[in-house]
């Protein structure tokens, strides 16, 4: 008995090892410059970030730098009013 003849994929095939890891999302620029700024941030003092500079809403930026602090394992507190974005580190 003769085998059906195969269909073609929709969509594009590659080999596992060819398939990008990790994400880069589109805050990361943003997100990897504030966690840069922070760490050379004094104690005490607070980053004071133009909402306009930004490039998103304040609450998408606010919660991509808590996912990326949660996640290297540090602590940073937000607070905004209606013309910045201040960030410090805690704890």
């Amino acid at each position: 008995m003769a085998g059906k003849p195969k269909k073609s994929a929709h969509y594009t095939t590659l080999l596992q090892a060819d398939v990008p890891k990790g994400r880069n999302g589109k805050h990361k620029k943003i997100v990897t410059h504030i966690l840069g700024e922070l760490d050379r941030l004094e104690a005490g003092s607070a980053l004071k970030i133009p909402l306009g500079d930004l490039g998103d809403t304040k609450e998408n930026i606010r919660s991509a730098v808590n996912r990326a602090s949660r996640k290297a394992n540090r602590k940073v507190a937000t607070a905004a009013d209606s013309e910045h974005l201040f960030l410090w580190n805690t704890g």
